[in-house]
């Protein structure tokens, strides 16, 4: 049996969002009577979950962040079950699923059984008003090119928009890839790496050669069960960092704590806050990527070097409406706005239709996105002049729209780190230097992914990681470094 240690392992956690806490509830479950933990997770804000976030007014469910994530990636899921919210689990209503494209001031539907801009029903493409006959032809061309493709793969990384000319011109990437992608990872598709945001792509040309034939091949194995698009919580997502926050020890937890410095000593860590200096085993790092970089400029230049990434703003507009028959979308789940169309806006979620539970019988629920130079511009005004122009914009593409009964803006400065072309390599190179600091671990959307699920499924085998280097019975070696 093992002795209880004279001092329990000391663990710091910087940053409140789903990383930070995710970091800190698989810590909760490992700490024992007998491996006893001490985990102090430093929150600047005086709210934790980040830029998760659920507003419940007049029936409405408005997500200030992310509404769901992506199903085929089970992590969220787990942990939401693990928490007790089996029950609370949604899905979109994928049958009425049809995204628009904004082109000309007209919304023209995607073809059904886009999967991001590979078709899987060619007949519907060519019903479709959305691409030129000269797209059309591209599309019906890639299947015919695979061997050329296949051959014609690069060995090293290369830009979204590069991958996707490659396979099916510019116009498809025009209308397409750049506002899709623009949305999730923001930036410019000339410098999103495709290996790092668009693997399993990258994938299906190996493999296939033809995107289109690895997307049918994919389907055919999957069989008619098809697993819904999206999930979400029937109550919000603000729910999973509720239960989060609940199963963490209140101890644990320092609201409106900034995090000055860290700095490196013989055994450990000095962590210097606005409460004071405290002395670490261990420090995981959850906070957005440019407070890490500067916690890390004095440590090691190198690795803040390979941290060097641009990041885009976003801001979100919700509006709640009463009457749905006085605000009339078309059927589907959103539209997008290409770059360089006459809009402000980058995308705009029909959220009724995409989940059910978001509002009172009969409402409406429109959530608007600004990303890109759109957002730093809209991020200078106060919350009713931003509500002004989303309105605005919204009325400019869907026709006139009633006062809504509940409005909500949310900021998110710097919130989409770009993923550069050569992302892959570079974290790789961070893991090896953050190993020869050992004890300091790196969590967030800036490193291996940006959705929910990516962020938890790191965020807790880093914990575990971590665990076992600070004196637990778990394996330093059982994540990467750099979750």
């Amino acid at each position: 049996m093992s002795q209880v240690r004279s001092r329990p392992r000391r663990i710091a956690v910087i940053g409140g969002g789903i990383a930070g806490l995710t970091a800190a509830y698989e810590l909760a479950k490992l700490s024992s009577l007998e491996e006893p933990l001490h985990v102090a997770l430093y929150e600047a804000s005086s709210r934790l979950g980040g830029i998760v976030e659920t507003i419940r007014e007049g029936g409405f469910v408005i997500e200030g962040g992310p509404d769901g994530w992506v199903s085929e990636k089970p992590w969220a899921r787990e942990l939401a079950i693990e928490l007790g919210l089996e029950e609370e689990l949604i899905f979109s209503n994928d049958d009425e699923r049809r995204t628009y494209v904004l082109i000309d001031g007209i919304l023209k539907a995607m073809p059904g059984g886009m999967r991001m801009m590979v078709p899987a029903d060619l007949a519907a493409l060519d019903a479709s008003d959305l691409f030129s006959s000269e797209a059309k032809q591209a599309f019906h061309q890639e299947l015919g090119r695979a061997e050329e493709l296949k051959k014609q793969a690069p060995i090293h990384d290369e830009s979204v928009a590069a991958f996707v000319r490659r396979h099916f011109g510019d116009e498809v990437l025009d209308k397409i890839g750049a506002p899709l992608l623009s949305g999730v990872f923001g930036g410019d598709v000339a410098q999103l790496s495709v290996r790092a945001v668009m693997a399993p792509f990258v994938a299906m040309e190996r493999e296939h050669g033809s995107l289109i034939a690895g997307l049918k091949a994919r389907e055919a194995t999957a069989g008619k069960k098809k697993t819904p698009l999206f999930t979400t919580l029937r109550s919000g997502l603000g729910t999973l960092i509720d239960r989060l926050v609940a199963a963490i020890p209140h101890e644990w937890v320092h609201l409106n704590v900034e995090t000055t410095a860290i700095e490196r000593e013989i055994e450990g860590w000095t962590l210097s806050t606005s409460a004071g200096r405290e002395q670490f085993d261990v420090v995981m790092i959850a906070a957005p990527l440019h407070v890490a970089r500067a916690l890390l400029a004095p440590i090691d230049d190198r690795a803040v070097e390979l941290m060097q990434m641009d990041a885009s703003s976003a801001v979100i507009v919700g509006f709640g409406f009463d009457d749905a028959a006085k605000a009339p979308v078309p059927s589907g789940f959103g539209f997008l706005v290409p770059p360089d169309s006459n809009s402000l806006l980058l995308a705009c979620t029909f959220m009724d239709q995409k989940f059910s539970h978001r509002v009172p019988a009969g409402g409406r629920l429109l959530r608007a996105f600004f990303g890109g130079r759109a957002a730093e511009r809209v991020l200078r005004c106060g919350n009713d002049e931003t509500a002004a122009i989303a309105r605005m914009e919204l009325a400019r593409i869907l026709g006139p729209l009633p006062e809504p009964r509940v409005t909500v803006v949310r900021r998110l400065p710097l919130s989409l780190p770009q993923y550069a072309v050569g992302h892959l390599e570079r974290i790789a190179e961070l893991d090896e230097r953050l190993r020869g600091l050992n004890g300091l671990w790196l969590l967030g959307n800036g490193y291996r992914g940006v959705g929910l699920p990516d962020l938890i499924r790191d965020s807790r085998a880093a914990a575990r990681a971590a665990f076992g280097l600070a004196g637990g019975t778990g394996k330093a070696n059982e994540a990467p470094i750099s979750a």
